[in-house]
């Protein structure tokens, strides 16, 4: 099989070019504009079935085999984020303030020269692959709105798979995980209203910067004392803002966090958990809130025979050496919703070889070892081969 051979070179470079081109002209989320038409225009010339515009910006390229067999996906997002590029690669970021901080720029590469690769062996297929090219994955839920829109019914999907590229593990090695693997992420958005004075008479004010540090310090009970210590969760406040000088106590404060969980019924009782202890630091100090509570990307969680599935493919593929049970990921990912519709695989891939490669993700100085590149052409490949017939 072709998915087991090194690469052309010719396809490597261009994967490579393409990576690097992404890289260059980064968008953000339902902005994709200019990379959705060059997937779509790469797939078109492969001689799939292309579909553009779903969920504003995705694309769909559908390959139909010669024999029977199952409907497969296979996911890269698109997206960029939002944060200025701060390594001098000689393909940075062109667009001011917007950076391919998290791999996703590989993603949309590496599935491109997968369709190519299995372009070329149309009569090796059975069934259908759906490539599926997903737009505004960091945190506008890209996913969900593609299956609201009804995408996994329309091309009748029935196994899905997705890879993520990862710095923190070694270029080349591929990481598996049955059930629960990235966590679940939503957000909190309080306002404390207290009453504004001068800062030398604290006793005329109510203070909602001092009743918003006491909530910051109390909210980490929860996770310490309310959830089980055997099942992780994490409540993070990542942004404080109030007042504007050394000596007014001000009316308000504005505080942004996310919470984290690989357990549903955890992540279903954070937020009444959370506004409980908002509620009893505001009532001791007779301070009033608003309270947000944002439900945005659930758990992303594994189903076990398709991840054994894959894994046996990669190990067939690669080796035995290069495949490993992953850690879990307290990072979210909204593959997660396509992975509640049907039986799932999201795995990672190892892309860190050196201190300029092994920045950790959404940081300004992120990249991959490109090496990686072909590891996931070849894995995307075979899974497009193999499962719309052999996976359970």
């Amino acid at each position: 099989m072709i998915a087991e051979d090194a690469l052309p070179q010719t396809l490597l470079d261009k994967v490579i070019a393409t990576r690097r081109d992404l890289h260059a002209h980064p968008e953000l989320g339902f902005e994709e504009t200019r990379t959705a038409a060059i997937v779509a225009e790469r797939l078109r010339g492969l001689g799939l079935d292309v579909h553009e515009g779903i969920a504003k910006t995705g694309v769909v390229g559908v390959l139909r085999g010669s024999r029977p067999g199952k409907t497969i996906m296979l996911r890269a997002d698109m997206d960029a984020l939002p944060l200025p590029e701060e390594s001098d690669v000689s393909y940075r970021s062109t667009n001011e303030g917007k950076m391919h901080a998290c791999g996703h720029d590989g993603h949309v590469a590496m599935l491109l020269g997968a369709a190519e690769l299995v372009a070329a062996r149309r009569e090796d297929v059975a069934g259908t692959v759906m490539f599926c090219f997903q737009p505004a994955e960091e945190g506008k839920g890209g996913a969900r709105e593609m299956v609201a829109e009804g995408l996994l019914e329309r091309f009748g999907v029935e196994r899905a798979y997705g890879l993520h590229l990862y710095s923190q593990l070694k270029t080349g090695t591929l990481g598996f995980r049955s059930g629960p693997f990235y966590a679940s992420s939503d957000s909190i958005e309080i306002t404390i209203h207290g009453h504004g004075g001068h800062g030398a008479a604290p006793h005329l004010s109510i203070d909602p910067i001092l009743v918003a540090a006491e909530f910051v310090a109390s909210v980490q009970k929860v996770v310490s004392r309310q959830v089980d210590p055997l099942e992780p969760a994490v409540v993070t406040i990542g942004s404080f803002h109030g007042g504007t000088t050394h000596n007014v106590i001000p009316s308000s404060v504005r505080l942004l966090g996310t919470v984290r969980a690989f357990d549903a019924g955890v992540r279903e009782k954070m937020a009444e958990r959370i506004e409980r202890v908002l509620r009893g630091v505001c009532e001791a100090s007779n301070a009033r809130y608003d309270f947000d509570y944002l439900w945005r990307y659930p758990v992303t969680s594994n189903d076990v025979e398709q991840t054994e599935y894959a894994r046996a493919l990669a190990e067939r593929t690669f080796g035995e050496e290069r495949v490993i049970t992953s850690d879990q990921h307290m990072g979210a990912e909204d593959f997660s919703f396509f992975a509640q519709k049907v039986p799932a695989c999201f795995f990672v891939l190892g892309a860190g070889s050196d201190a300029r490669t092994s920045f950790p993700h959404h940081h300004g100085k992120f990249n991959i070892d490109e090496a990686a590149l072909e590891t996931g052409v070849r894995m995307m490949a075979a899974l497009a081969l193999k499962a719309p017939q052999d996976a359970p």
